[in-house]
């Protein structure tokens, strides 16, 4: 039995062993921005067999990018040091090429940790810091952000493009830039929290214009032979949003600017959306987006299932699924995957031992120990 989940994906000069990646996961634990001991646990056991590509979580290009006080950056040396040795650690000892997302929050920064309720932080808070945004529109009764001026603007593009020099240090093999769940560049995009009047305002082409701006201006200084993509947010789930159609002319526009990927979410930009979520909701996105484009795609939303993500790759939906509370749940989701497919997957070599043709017979039972 041949497996479409486990056949390879080409992208430039990386080739990706299946076609499972593990999704951005926040884990708001980080020491101003600087990855710890949490991460090199977190990410060392899913680079050990829960997909062929592993990506950080949201990774911030600024201290004021960043979701919470919390969150991943990669701003500073100290932040590039400390991510360095979780990296270094997943390479070594791991089996997934690694990727970096790289994001900045905009106007739901200086956010509460989930765990403390969540929730932006009050301006007089000691740990708040003022947020900037496309237009002045606040997220709900959130603290009002700063429409970012030309100065800005450029600031935003330079941390980006410097955060992206900084992943070539590292030797990340994917960067994904972050355009959905409501965060800065997923605000440019949308007509609901974008409303300037100038040349990155108004209509779609417009509005897209500084997101492609920041794309063009990472990729010119990313390694030619690696792979950038980003993920964008295919509807806002809001009458008068943001629009998978738009979502399509977008995505022609990376294209031309030699995106390689996108990955594609939904939602997280306001509070009204009204979001049917079951197995494989978002698929459907990716499938348009796909189908449009002739863009490698990858879907994301409620895919847990082995069978499930054999059937979006097989059927030609998508040419890769990302899972993120399906790998929090099963560190080995690929090891396990492969098996219910009949496929062949990586393993350490310190854990090859568990590899079900070497303990069990075909029929499922004990092997005969080796002498």
């Amino acid at each position: 039995m041949t497996s479409h989940l486990f056949s390879p994906l080409e992208m430039r000069g990386l080739t990706l062993d299946n076609r499972i990646a593990v999704s951005p996961m926040c884990q708001y634990l980080a020491d101003d921005g600087s990855a710890n001991d949490w991460h090199l646990m977190h990410l060392g056991q899913l680079s050990m067999g829960a997909g062929g590509l592993l990506i950080t979580e949201a990774t911030h290009v600024s201290p004021e990018g960043r979701i919470t006080p919390r969150c991943l950056g990669l701003y500073s040396d100290e932040n590039e040091a400390a991510l360095k040795r979780v990296l270094d650690f997943c390479r070594t000892h791991g089996v997934a090429k690694l990727g970096v997302q790289l994001a900045h929050a905009g106007r739901k920064a200086s956010n509460r940790v989930p765990l403390d309720g969540g929730g932006g932080l009050p301006a007089d808070h000691p740990d708040a810091w003022q947020t900037v945004a496309p237009s002045s529109i606040a997220y709900g009764d959130w603290p009002s952000p700063v429409m970012l001026d030309d100065a800005g603007l450029a600031k935003v593009k330079a941390d980006f493009v410097a955060s992206t020099e900084r992943c070539q240090r590292l030797g990340v093999d994917v960067i994904e830039l972050h355009a959905g769940h409501g965060y800065l560049l997923h605000q440019f995009i949308s007509p609901l929290t974008n409303q300037r009047n100038d040349q990155y305002g108004g209509p779609t082409e417009n509005r897209i214009r500084f997101p492609l701006e920041v794309f063009e201006a990472c990729r010119a200084v990313w390694p030619k032979d690696k792979p950038m993509g980003i993920r964008i947010s295919a509807s806002d789930w809001v009458d008068g949003g943001w629009t998978v159609e738009e979502t399509i002319t977008m995505t022609h526009g990376l294209k031309d600017l030699g995106c390689d990927f996108v990955d594609i979410t939904s939602g997280g930009l306001d509070r009204r959306q009204k979001i049917d979520v079951g197995p494989g909701y978002q698929v459907p996105f990716a499938e348009a987006v796909k189908a449009a484009t002739g863009m490698t795609t990858m879907a994301v939303g409620m895919i847990t299932e082995a069978q499930q993500a054999e059937d979006i790759i097989a059927d030609g939906k998508a040419d890769m699924v990302a899972l993120a509370r399906g790998v929090m749940d099963d560190p080995r989701w690929a090891w396990h995957a492969a098996q219910t497919l009949e496929a062949e997957t990586a393993y350490p070599d310190q854990y090859i031992r568990c590899r079900p043709d070497l303990w069990r017979t075909s029929a499922g039972q004990w092997a005969a120990p080796r002498k």
